[in-house]
């Protein structure tokens, strides 16, 4: 089954990539990679969520907005791949998390950006990955995601 298969099969609409905050563009495709930027969760332009994990967002919560930045940054990737199914593999995820100072459970909200991954892409969805607790993210998102990803020949 193909990753657009699965994407129609789940009931879920690659969105369109969301515009860049400041001098960037959302992905970068280098021979058979693709280096997406920082994506947040954006839906329908609007940032979906604010504060820093552990203290005005819950884990649940943030997890949820790492999957919708997850998705952000699939739409960021197949933008400059040449489609959702070009994408032959998942490489590497980083999941940034603002955390407030006591909050240690990065991994459970970036797991939020993984499984959707493996519900896409499945086995090809298999990916390192690294969660990281910072300070404070841009326009004060609770998580930010990036992707590097293999393009088929």
């Amino acid at each position: 089954m193909t990753a657009s298969q699965r994407l129609a099969e789940l009931g879920i609409t690659l969105p369109d990539v969301p515009a860049p905050v400041a001098a960037y563009v959302p992905a970068v495709r280098v021979d058979d990679l693709v280096y997406t930027s920082g994506q947040l969760p954006f839906v329908a332009g609007q940032l979906a969520g604010a504060g820093k994990v552990g203290a005005e967002v819950d884990a649940e919560t943030a997890a949820g907005l790492a999957r919708i930045a997850g998705l952000n940054a699939i739409a960021a990737a197949a933008s400059v791949a040449g489609g959702v199914d070009a994408i032959a593999q998942i490489v590497k995820l980083v999941v940034f998390v603002a955390s407030d100072v006591s909050f240690t459970g990065q991994p459970a909200v970036a797991n939020g950006a993984s499984l959707l991954i493996g519900e896409i892409f499945g086995d090809a969805g298999t990916h390192a990955r690294s969660a990281v607790g910072v300070a404070v993210l841009p326009l004060d998102s609770p998580v930010e995601v990036e992707l590097i990803v293999r393009v088929r020949d």
